[in-house]
């Protein structure tokens, strides 16, 4: 499992390991712990038999070659993903995305695990004006993260058009929850307001997206990794869509503070208008279904960010400085 020390990953391998019949399951994470990555995240298994943990890169061909040969499945998280950075920098972003999957999916092909899971984003398909995105919706990513994504999902799957390789894709929408890496819309604005900080709103605030739980995305992912059919892609929508305008107003509602805390900022260049993603194929055929309640989830959210700042400080101060040399 590439990128487990992430924020989709690490909760994945938290739930799998957590699960009831987790006894005869092995997980070795690949993570080179670059800015984004928490070890802490990873804490709670690190003592189970079942887990396993690797420090490298995925474009360490001789590494991910070792790794793949001794295991069944993998599950690809690893990726460069914050778009604000892709702007100002993208060469990381295709190596790692672009490059590095490259690199496991040969190892793939030359050692023979049963399947490969990629998983990847909604902002492949770039804004949609009207209704939503199905899995045969033309790609038209507008930032270098998404042009990478994209890449990256086509070269998985024509690794199994050409080679038979068991390729499967999952595109999910805008993630949320606990442990988000404080750069995130969500962690960023809590985060900012619990410390009297106003927040940045792009342009008119009135971009869409739709919300996807923690929970529900790892649901998500381990239906297509158990169930799931070699060749497809899936959808995993949250099924709330709301304009950052209105997220930020429910986001200074439960943090107790007024809408003068918020600062309109320049748009960002190839801000995407409105994602939206049809899960109708997930819910279809794996019995997908979001479980968690938007209102119920953020609220949830923001309590632990509230309760946990010894987790979150560290790693926005690290963003900070980081951003400063970009």
């Amino acid at each position: 499992m590439t990128g487990g020390a992430g924020f989709i990953g690490s909760h994945y391998i938290r739930t799998l390991l957590g699960s009831p019949g987790a006894d005869d399951l092995q997980i070795t994470v690949l993570d080179k712990l670059t800015y984004a990555a928490s070890p802490e995240n990873l804490d709670e298994v690190r003592h189970l038999d079942g887990f396993r943990f690797v420090a490298g890169d995925i474009c360490d061909e001789a590494l991910v070659a070792e790794l793949v040969a001794g295991h069944d499945q993998v599950v690809h998280f690893a990726a460069e993903s914050h778009v604000d950075r892709s702007i100002h920098n993208s060469a990381e972003f295709t190596r790692t995305n672009v490059l590095g999957t490259q690199v496991l999916l040969d190892a793939a092909l030359r050692h023979g695990p049963l399947s490969f899971v990629h998983v990847s984003t909604d902002e492949v398909y770039g804004s949609i004006a009207t209704a939503s995105s199905s899995e045969t919706h033309p790609l038209s990513p507008n930032s270098p993260y998404a042009a990478s994504k994209a890449a990256s999902d086509l070269i998985a799957l024509a690794y199994h058009r050409t080679h038979g390789l068991d390729v499967r894709v999952t595109r999910c929408s805008n993630n949320y929850g606990r442990r988000q890496f404080p750069e995130k819309v969500i962690p960023l604005f809590v985060t900012n307001l619990l410390d009297g900080k106003k927040v940045p709103l792009y342009g008119d605030g009135l971009h869409v997206r739709d919300w996807l739980h923690l929970d529900d995305h790892v649901q998500g992912i381990e239906l297509v990794r158990t169930r799931g059919r070699a060749g497809e892609v899936y959808n995993i929508g949250g099924g709330t869509e709301l304009s950052n305008r209105e997220l930020t107003e429910l986001l200074l509602e439960a943090c107790g503070v007024p809408s003068t805390m918020v600062e309109y900022v320049a748009d960002r260049k190839g801000h995407d208008r409105r994602y939206s993603v049809d899960w109708t194929k997930i819910h279809t055929e794996l019995g997908y279904e979001p479980r968690k309640d938007f209102t119920v989830g953020l609220a949830e959210t923001v309590a632990w960010y509230r309760d946990n700042r010894d987790w979150w400080e560290p790693l926005k101060a690290r963003a900070e400085r980081l951003a400063e040399t970009c």
